[in-house]
């Protein structure tokens, strides 16, 4: 099973300053859907930090579920699931009551389709006050972060017209939408940034 683990670079170098946010943001204890969960890498390693959280990574996938599956055999951590395969387009899911979602640099690599399921899957798959976690690079208002991201949102797009950089202020405007208040943005090392939303309650949604 060793030969179907998959390994991201990247995601052994943003591993370590994405948990420093989760450990802060994220409730000490309940259940945690992962979206897009891609190697594995981060379910395994977030986990074994964050204890009293249950695990549930997922991905649409079939080799990357793969993946995440080796890497939780290898680490044998109690608190993370065996992969769901779950595509955020499918609303509902097939899942309910997490206290968080956290979707890591997916929204850039996809149709802009994909970041709306995303808020209308969260919206119905979270607890009240459950928290929804977004990471990686983004405009800010209408304007690239850096030169690299600039560099990073053509080359992207030159892959997929339908992919690249989102704005952040049209990534708010549908999490209001759905039903989620903003709570912070954090800058993170290579021009990404973490924001964090928390689902309205039913008295203050209606």
């Amino acid at each position: 099973m060793s030969s179907e683990r998959l390994v991201s670079p990247s995601a052994d170098r943003n591993k370590g300053p994405i948990l420093g946010v989760l450990e802060r943001v994220l409730p000490k204890t309940g259940r945690v859907l992962e979206i897009a969960s891609g190697t594995g890498q981060h379910a395994v390693h977030f986990a074994r930090a964050l204890t009293g959280l249950q695990w549930q990574p997922s991905d649409p996938d079939a080799e990357a579920r793969r993946s995440i599956a080796s890497w939780c055999a290898q680490e044998r951590l109690a608190n993370v699931s065996q992969p769901l395969a779950l595509d955020v387009h499918d609303v509902p899911w097939p899942v309910t009551a997490f206290d968080a979602v956290v979707c890591i640099n997916m929204i850039h690599i996809s149709p802009w389709t994909t970041t709306t399921s995303l808020f209308a899957g969260a919206k119905l798959a979270l607890r009240e006050g459950g928290v929804l976690y977004l990471y990686g690079p983004y405009r800010m208002h209408g304007v690239d972060t850096a030169p690299s991201n600039e560099a990073f949102d053509r080359s992207l797009r030159a892959q997929n017209p339908q992919w690249g950089l989102r704005d952040l202020d049209r990534v708010m405007h549908v999490a209001d939408t759905e039903g989620f208040d903003w709570v912070e943005t954090v800058s993170m090392p290579a021009n990404n940034s973490s924001v964090i939303f928390k689902k309205r309650d039913s008295a203050r949604a209606g």
